[in-house]
């Protein structure tokens, strides 16, 4: 287990969070029959905000952060909130978001936003230097993390991470199912 308590926090908090956030989530989008509602439409868009804060992660997991990953992290932070702007714009016209997505929503917008903190703070003389502050020359090569992390740590995560991938990827097949079915029960215009 990792000293420096930013990393354990990391690691050991955020992480595990996140990712049961993220299977509250796709259970809310269950309760409220996503695949009759806004469907695939929607489901895309979650997909992309798990890309926008997966790549960070992949990143921070094998990579040595420096300016070059920071900003890249906090551009990824940045497209993701829009996303998630996009998103309930998007659900709310179409379904019902109810008081308990809207508050499991608040997670999935925090955590990234305490994570990226927390690598910031982590990194900070890299993160001024970004921005041309501080003592230190922005760093902006891809090198592998040394030391890296636990071989462990690293599976377990990526295992997670994977299975709540591949939730919403199960809703995404559910809306294309239910969106296939309506349009076979559709009668025929008749010209």
């Amino acid at each position: 287990m990792p000293v420096d308590p930013t990393a354990a926090i990391l690691m050991y908090f955020l992480m595990p969070v996140w990712l049961m956030v993220g299977v509250a989530d796709w259970l809310c989008h269950k309760a409220t029959h996503i695949e009759r509602t806004s469907g695939a439409n929607e489901t895309v868009l979650h997909l992309m905000m798990f890309a926008e804060i997966g790549l960070p992660l992949l990143a921070a997991i094998f990579l040595d952060v420096n300016a070059l990953i920071i900003g890249f992290m906090i551009v990824m932070f940045l497209l993701h909130e829009a996303t998630a702007m996009w998103d309930v714009d998007y659900a709310v016209a179409r379904r019902r978001v109810t008081p308990l997505e809207q508050h499991v929503h608040s997670f999935l917008e925090m955590i990234p936003l305490m994570a990226l903190l927390l690598i910031i703070a982590r990194h900070w003389p890299q993160f001024l230097a970004l921005f041309g502050a501080g003592e230190e020359t922005a760093r902006l090569d891809l090198a592998r993390k040394t030391p890296s992390l636990s071989p462990t740590y690293i599976v377990a995560v990526l295992a997670a991470a994977s299975v709540v991938a591949l939730l919403y990827v199960e809703e995404l097949f559910r809306c294309l199912r239910a969106k296939r079915r309506v349009a076979f029960a559709m009668p025929k215009a008749s010209g």
